[in-house]
C-alpha cells in the first residue's frame, strides 16, 4: 500500500501528516494524545484500515509543529480545520480517538460545514468537573523526565492487563529515545485539556454522530461517555456503543473497532 507523508508550511503553521488510499470519500483520522508522533506509526495505522482504501483516501494528521507554549483544544481544532480548509478537504468523514475525539468534536461544532460524519471514541465534551490527578501526574512525570515511569503508566492505563505485559518492554525501549523537545510538545498538550468543556455546543453539530465508549475506561471513564450521549440524544442521526474489556484504548484492542467506523460511515 501507497503512503504519502506530507507537511503543510503556509507561513501561520506547520504540521505533518500521511494518507493512503485512493477512494473517492475522504476519511481525516485524529489520533489522541502521545508522547512522540504518530507519524512513524504509519505502516501499522494504514494496515488496520486498509478496508477503507477502496472507498475513502484516508489522511491522519499529527499536532501542530511549531507549538506554541499555551494551546488548547480548541487551539488544535482550529489548526487542524485550517489543514482541511487548505488541502481543499470537504464533507470530511472524521475520526478522533480520546484528545483527538475533543479536537474532532471541537471541528463538528465549529465547522460544521466541513464535516459528513463524526465519530469519536474514549473520549468526553466536558472535563471541567473532571479530576485531573492522572493527567497532573503524566505532566509531572514529563517535567521530571521520568520517561520510563510515564511510559509505563500509560500502559497501564490505556491497556488491558494481558496488552500490557505483552508489550511493557516494547513501551521501555520506546521511552528511552524520547527527547525534551517531545516532552515539552507532551506537557503543552496535556495542559491544554485543563477546562475543555464543549458539552453545550453539541447541539451545534450537524451531521451523524457514532460516539463509542468503554466501560472500563481508566483514563476517560464511562460516565463521561453517558454524559454526553445525555446531551446527542434527542439528535435522531445519534448512535452509541460501549465496549467492555478492552481499556481506553479500545480503539487499537477492539478487533471489530475499525469494521464498526466503516458500517457508520457506509450507511
Amino acid at each position: 500500500m501507497s503512503i504519502v507523508t506530507e507537511k503543510i508550511d503556509n507561513g501561520k503553521l506547520k504540521m505533518n501528516f500521511f494518507r493512503f488510499g485512493k477512494g473517492p470519500e475522504t476519511l481525516a483520522i485524529i489520533p489522541g494524545m502521545s508522547v512522540q508522533s504518530v507519524m512513524p506509526a504509519a505502516d501499522q495505522i494504514a494496515a488496520a484500515y486498509s478496508s477503507f482504501t477502496e472507498d475513502f483516501t484516508v489522511y491522519v494528521f499529527d499536532r501542530r509543529l511549531d507549538m506554541p507554549p499555551v494551546y488548547s483544544v480548541k487551539d488544535m481544532a482550529e489548526d487542524t480545520a485550517q489543514v482541511f480548509m487548505e488541502l481543499g478537504l470537504s464533507d470530511v468523514y472524521i475520526f478522533g480517538a480520546s484528545q483527538g475525539g475533543m479536537i474532532a468534536l471541537e471541528i463538528a461544532t465549529e465547522h460544521p460545514e466541513l464535516i459528513k460524519k463524526i465519530a469519536v471514541g474514549s473520549t468526553s465534551s466536558n472535563l471541567r468537573n473532571y479530576s485531573s490527578a492522572l493527567f497532573d501526574e503524566w505532566i509531572q512525570m514529563a517535567e521530571n523526565r521520568d520517561v520510563r515511569g510515564l511510559y509505563l503508566s500509560f500502559g497501564e492505563k490505556l491497556y488491558p492487563r494481558a496488552v500490557f505485559e505483552k508489550f511493557k518492554d516494547t513501551l521501555i525501549a520506546s521511552a528511552d529515545t524520547v527527547t525534551d523537545e517531545e516532552l515539552r510538545r507532551f506537557i503543552i498538550c496535556s495542559k491544554g485539556m485543563k477546562g475543555f468543556d464543549i458539552s453545550g455546543q453539541l447541539d451545534k453539530i450537524e451531521c451523524p454522530i457514532l460516539v463509542i465508549g468503554v466501560y472500563e475506561d481508566e483514563v476517560l471513564d464511562s460516565d463521561m461517555t453517558m454524559e454526553m450521549a445525555e446531551h446527542l440524544d434527542a439528535k435522531e442521526d445519534f448512535e452509541l456503543y460501549l465496549y467492555k474489556g478492552f481499556g481506553h484504548a479500545a480503539y487499537d484492542t477492539a478487533p471489530d473497532y475499525v469494521e464498526r467506523l466503516y458500517r457508520f460511515y457506509m450507511k
